[in-house]
């Protein structure tokens, strides 16, 4: 019996790990990826100068279960350089570092958070009464109606500085979405997951290469058993026939016959390709409910040292989130210069204003947080902006992202926007291309187990989870 032939629409995460686990598998692949290169909003690219640049930074969380598989499938893990220690930053040049104890989750990082200078005692006192409704609930607190986390926040008599200053400062990064149109579920969840339930949710992991490299092996793993990976060859339509997907035709018009397809793109994109028919109806219908966060990234060189943390987290500015490329890529520090990238999501408030505007922007706030960037030349700068970087997880939006199975046998969805019990993260986008090629394999007889169990509870938490 031959291997079926699959086809992938997309070479993002999500259409990256669908296509890997099944080649891995024996399974043969077709991928198309429109734009020229793989990662979709996880990729990097190369300047005229030569240079590597990443469109924004991503990492990972120790509780990246299924991202963590990925790039050990892949043989990059080793690439990934893990961090325990959290540096925060005001715009006085203050620093207060968050690392974790030896005490048990979920108190692992209570002594941090005790001496942590940038709160008052009260407001510690009112996150530490949220943290316990977390923590008691085992990260999943009733919510008698979709609310915002900004919404559950004042439930919980949170004081202003402790949104402004804590609340916000993680979960806007975390989730690329202001508290208001951030459900709630997802914020505890991010609380329980990354904060309370394990001491390594909270550790980050950053790629030490431009995010290009960790997908270089992917091509080579695919046409190992006879597939294929194309770039620059978008799909213009999906071809449904007596409820089966038959075929795609591309943007160059030829045509590719499939025994199973895995639409990995956009929610958006899913359904330009869809028959006009399909796109009336459930699901695909709902995916109109679905909205989009955008992401800034700013790229700076200068031409001196100015910052030796590898990463810094701002508390009150645009600016939240600073990582020293120079020292992330291990690049030679004896040599001038030091190139910096700053992100800023849920960036609503960039958007429209010219290039130069928020490059003077982030050097004045850079002035104030890195006070060395004062008297440093900036050399070049580059901003990316991405106006629709992830989905939104607004109140609700849970009843509108579709299973990765879909009533076309042979058809499966993928991407950070299907049901994954997660919000827009890498981690979501793996574990729908994992969910994806599951059902593939299932209807071929071939069950397998790809998506990888969450960071169990420890500690004390555990008995919590149970609850």
């Amino acid at each position: 019996m031959s291997a079926p032939h699959v086809i992938v629409i997309g070479g993002g995460l999500a259409g990256l790990s669908a296509a890997v686990a099944l080649a891995d598998a024996g399974v043969r692949i077709s991928l198309f990826e429109k734009s020229p290169r793989l990662g979709g909003r996880a990729a990097s690219y190369v300047l005229a100068s030569g240079e590597h640049i990443d469109n924004c930074q991503h990492v990972t969380l120790g509780c990246c279960t299924s991202l963590e598989d990925f790039y050990s499938r892949l043989g990059v893990g080793p690439k990934i350089a893990y961090y325990d220690r959290l540096t925060f930053a005001e715009s006085t040049g203050r620093r207060a570092a968050m690392k974790a104890s030896g005490l048990p989750a979920p108190l692992h990082l209570l002594p941090a958070f005790v001496i942590f200078p940038f709160l008052k005692w009260k407001d510690k006192h009112a996150i530490a009464r949220a943290m316990l409704r977390i923590v008691s609930s085992g990260g999943r607190p009733r919510l008698p109606v979709p609310m915002s986390m900004l919404d559950w926040l004042k439930q919980q008599r949170q004081t202003k500085p402790a949104i402004d200053r804590f609340w916000r400062t993680v979960l806007v990064s975390a989730l690329n979405e202001e508290l208001v149109r951030i459900d709630a579920g997802y914020g505890i969840g991010v609380f329980w997951k990354a904060f309370l339930s394990n001491p390594k949710g909270f550790v980050v992991g950053i790629p030490s290469v431009a995010l290009a490299e960790l997908y270089a092996s992917c091509t080579e793993r695919i046409e190992r058993n006879g597939g294929r990976v194309r770039t620059r060859c978008g799909v213009a339509e999906l071809q449904i026939r007596s409820g089966r997907a038959i075929r795609v035709r591309l943007d160059e018009g030829s045509e590719v016959d499939a025994d199973y397809c895995v639409a990995a793109v956009t929610f958006d994109r899913l359904l330009k390709i869809l028959p006009e028919k399909l796109q009336g109806e459930q699901p695909f219908s709902s995916l109109r409910q679905l909205h989009v966060s955008p992401i800034t990234s700013v790229h700076v060189w200068f031409d001196q040292t100015v910052m030796s943390e590898p990463f810094l987290t701002s508390m009150d500015q645009t600016i939240q989130w600073v990582f020293n490329k120079t020292k992330l890529h291990r690049q030679d520090v004896s040599q001038p210069g030091q190139y910096l990238q700053i992100v800023v999501s849920a960036s609503y408030g960039l958007s429209g204003r010219p290039q130069q505007e928020i490059v003077d922007l982030c050097r004045q706030e850079l002035a104030q947080l890195i006070p060395a960037t004062r008297e440093a030349k900036l050399l070049r700068s580059v901003v990316i902006r991405e106006n629709a970087a992830t989905f939104s997880p607004e109140p609700g939006c849970d009843s509108w992202r579709p299973q990765q199975r879909t009533a076309i046998r042979n058809l499966l969805l993928a991407g950070d926007w299907t049901q994954t019990g997660w919000p827009a993260t890498m981690e979501s986008a793996v574990r729908s291309g994992y969910q994806a090629a599951e059902a593939i394999l299932a209807q071929e007889g071939r069950p397998a187990r790809l998506v990888q169990r969450e960071l169990p509870a420890t500690g004390l938490a555990r008995w919590f989870a149970r609850a």
